[in-house]
């Protein structure tokens, strides 16, 4: 049996989060657990109010999990303060866990800090050393490189300044770009892109769903480019049956 953890924040909405991380494991049939480190007031229009979970309370969580169930892989999400941050490392540190994929949530799509900025510094240099793949979107990798990405080779000297702070791989999302939702994936022998043809509307939760789903064929044993192709046709499949959700347009999954 495979088993999968989601370190991440509560979405009351289930649209993303660790809920949308559960569903994800759930669809692509792997054991799923999930530990909040952030909570959230949000509806489908976008997050109201953030609150972080105490570190000794998201220290004794995972404590008590990993000591007695250790997952093949593990996602982290939106962890929020450098705290929580420094906490999920030394216990993946302390556990020997190797399937780490790291979605550096930053911002939410309406605006609101999910990351606070004394945290970055933590994440770069806590996380990103013993993460398998980081997968930030083009604003996220900005703010992680240092830089501007306005071009392709923007996003190669991008991707190249992330990869010497650590992870064995970063795929660039590249949905906030024109044309085609491609994404790029730097590491190992090779950079792949993963194009979809793009589709209408805003949906959420589309980054959660993909890192969750590296996790699951990470989990299954799959190299990393293996993982992220796969991935990428799950959320490819799961954007077409999407629908509007609540009062905004807004598109959300439906497993």
């Amino acid at each position: 049996m495979q088993k999968v953890l989601s370190i991440a924040g509560s979405d009351p909405s289930s649209g993303a989060g660790i809920q949308s991380d559960l569903k994800t494991f759930q669809a692509l049939h792997v054991f799923g657990m999930a530990l909040p480190a952030a909570l959230t007031i949000q509806n489908s229009r976008g997050v109201i109010g953030v609150k972080s979970v105490a570190p000794g309370f998201l220290l004794k969580q995972l404590d008590a999990l990993l000591s007695d169930i250790k997952p093949n892989a593990v996602k982290t999400g939106m962890l929020l303060t450098k705290q929580n941050v420094e906490t999920v490392a030394s216990t993946i540190k302390k556990f020997s866990i190797k399937g780490l994929v790291v979605d550096p949530v930053l911002k939410s799509s309406s605006g609101k800090l999910l990351l606070q900025p004394a945290a970055i510094t933590s994440l770069i240099g806590k996380l990103f050393p013993i993460a398998m793949i980081v997968t930030p979107n083009i604003p996220e990798a900005e703010v992680l490189a240092g830089m501007s990405i306005a071009s392709e080779r923007d996003m190669d000297y991008a991707a190249g300044r992330i990869l010497d702070k650590g992870p064995s791989y970063v795929l660039i999302k590249g949905g906030h770009r024109r044309g085609s939702a491609t994404d790029t994936l730097y590491g190992g022998k090779s950079v792949l892109s993963f194009s979809t043809p793009r589709k209408k509307g805003a949906f959420h939760g589309t980054g959660c769903v993909l890192s969750s789903a590296i996790a699951v064929f990470i989990a299954r044993g799959l190299p990393v480019e293996k993982a992220v192709g796969k991935a990428k046709q799950f959320v490819d499949k799961m954007l077409k049956t999407a629908e509007p959700l609540g009062r905004s347009r807004t598109k959300y999954f439906q497993f």
